[in-house]
């Protein structure tokens, strides 16, 4: 195993800059995500690591050795893509075996690697088939063994699930926690996909435009979002952000005026932010709340999507952007119609405020005291 450490690392392509002073330390053991929109730089920045993209600035350190200038097959690191990328003409043996013959690695080492690797991926059964005769979830564990059965320092995979249908990827994701716990390697890994990054991340980075946003474990990143870019990123549906005027402030509280006139308290330290201030406030459809008394918010429903045990409902806001509606998460049993109001309430410990800058206001609440399940007695 080994961590990986970037210095002001920088990509560009002639003029166009794709990474900017990424800094970053990865963990020995680590299971780190990097997320972000289309061409934010997620997968170059994987693929300077793999040695794939020759950095133009900066160091690279796997372990104790700068690596940027060694070659990728001496880099200790094992890479995993979106494509399978097998030999249609190989069965899963030779295929997750071939590696280590052009290494010339003794024969019995190569079957105690490959077997090893097939019981860790429950793929022993399948080892005399050809890539065909398998399903997308087996040849995506086979291109994984054939990345174990080089024992490297460092695993990087690259949206690897993303060609598979949802209910194999729920199954995948579950099969790479276990591997991580299996195998305690170092592990980075890319996706598009907020739930595999919530649910497999021990630390996510979140990327824009080639540069880091935010580092930080899934339920940090959640509940304090540095600004308006992660608080937007993270979370499924994303935040709803609303105009607000500061009313008042100490280190204790903010209260803001909506457009509407609503007025709403938020539990963040407001030091420094001053009456008649512009901020935005932000909160999740998960955290307003139907009929509450407090912090009311009053919206005029324009579309459902009812799921069975969730409906999500869409709603007229004063404050929002033009083409964005307040989004509410629902109980499934709760099913309004188009043009009713509904009478929200937006808890003052789950309010975010963001100043002029987009800027995250700090909020005064844990992650542990707000989200933690009670304790049966």
């Amino acid at each position: 195993m080994a961590d990986v450490r970037l210095v002001k690392v920088q990509k560009a392509y002639g003029d166009v800059q794709v990474l900017r002073d990424i800094d970053l330390e990865i963990r020995d053991g680590e299971f780190m995500v990097f997320v972000g929109p289309s061409g934010c730089g997620k997968s170059t920045l994987l693929r300077t690591i793999a040695g794939l993209e020759e950095i133009t600035g900066g160091q690279l350190w796997i372990g104790p050795r700068e690596v940027h200038d060694v070659p990728p097959a001496e880099r200790g690191v094992a890479m995993v893509f979106q494509s399978y990328a097998l030999y249609p003409h190989m069965n899963l043996y030779e295929n997750m075996a071939f590696g280590l013959k052009l290494a010339k690695v003794p024969k019995a080492e190569i079957d105690s690697a490959v077997r090893n690797a097939a019981r860790i991926l429950h793929i022993e059964h399948l080892l005399e088939r050809k890539p065909k005769d398998l399903s997308g979830g087996q040849r995506q564990r086979v291109a994984i063994g054939r990345a174990i059965v080089r024992q490297p320092e460092v695993f990087l995979f690259d949206e690897p699930l993303s060609n598979l249908d949802t209910a194999l990827r729920v199954k995948m994701r579950y099969e790479f926690a276990k591997l991580h716990e299996q195998l305690k390697t170092t592990m980075v890994y890319v996706t598009h996909d907020q739930v595999e990054a919530m649910t497999l991340a021990d630390r996510i980075v979140v990327l824009s435009a080639g540069r880091i946003e935010q580092v930080g474990a899934p339920l940090e990143l959640y509940e304090h979002p540095c600004n308006l870019f992660v608080a937007g990123f993270i979370g499924s549906p994303g935040m709803n952000f609303i105009r607000a005027e500061a009313e008042s402030a100490d280190a204790q509280q903010v209260t803001v005026k909506l457009p509407d006139g609503a007025r709403v308290r938020c539990t963040v330290d407001g030091t420094g932010v001053k009456r008649g201030e512009q901020l935005t406030l932000g909160v999740r459809p998960e955290h307003l709340v139907v009929g509450a008394a407090d912090n009311v918010l009053t919206a005029r429903v324009n579309f459902v999507e009812s799921l069975g045990g969730t409906t999500y409902a869409y709603a007229d806001f004063p404050g929002m952007k033009d083409d964005e509606a307040l989004t509410v998460e629902l109980d499934g049993a709760l099913r309004p119609s188009a043009g009713d109001a509904l009478t929200l309430g937006a808890p003052a410990e789950r309010c975010h405020l963001f100043d002029g800058q987009g800027r995250a206001l700090h909020r005064l609440v844990a992650p542990a005291a707000v989200a933690a399940p009670a304790q049966a007695a």
